[in-house]
């Protein structure tokens, strides 16, 4: 059972880290078999806003997207995914940005179109298996936050073996 270090905290009181906690857990008789970040381990990706939608000029599939990253400025984005649209909040990685894999964003031309970094999916940044379309932030997420602060994703995970207490029957 995967246990988070701040979620603990909320409940108890205690001024261990993570690696004292999981010592004194097994000490009790509860085996903590791995301590982990819960960060993906991506970088420089964003609460973004997209303001437009285009069809691209030389692509059925691709859109030209004008997006609102929280700096002030708007700027291109070549997005393939089929539930881009208008006003939807989604997870952008700026160029200079790290996605779990270890690629760094760069700027790019799309047959022909410039794209400024890119718009994700759950999967591309290693949170979840779905790679349907993007990820679909709430309307309240605040443009310009940081993805892994808006998520709470800088925190520790206790993996608990549970072990039964009682003999099989």
């Amino acid at each position: 059972m995967k246990v988070s270090l701040e979620w603990l905290r909320e409940f108890l009181d205690f001024d261990l880290d993570a690696d004292q906690l999981a010592e004194r857990l097994t000490l009790i008789g509860l085996e903590v078999s791995a301590v982990e970040s819960a960060h993906p381990g991506f970088e420089g990706v964003v609460v973004a806003e997209v303001a437009e939608v285009a069809p691209h000029p030389d692509a059925d599939k691709l859109r030209v997207c004008k997006v609102n990253s929280g700096t002030g400025d708007v700027i291109q984005i070549v997005c393939g995914a089929p539930n881009v649209r208008a006003g939807m909040k989604a997870p952008l990685i700026k160029v200079g940005g790290k996605l779990p894999d270890g690629t760094v964003i760069k700027r790019a031309k799309l047959r022909g179109i410039e794209s400024q970094g890119m718009l994700c999916s759950a999967r591309e940044l290693g949170l979840s298996a779905d790679a349907s379309g993007l990820m679909e932030l709430p309307a309240a997420a605040s443009t310009g936050t940081p993805l892994d602060d808006y998520l709470e994703l800088n925190d520790t995970l206790l993996e608990v073996e549970l072990t039964p207490n009682r003999g099989i029957a």
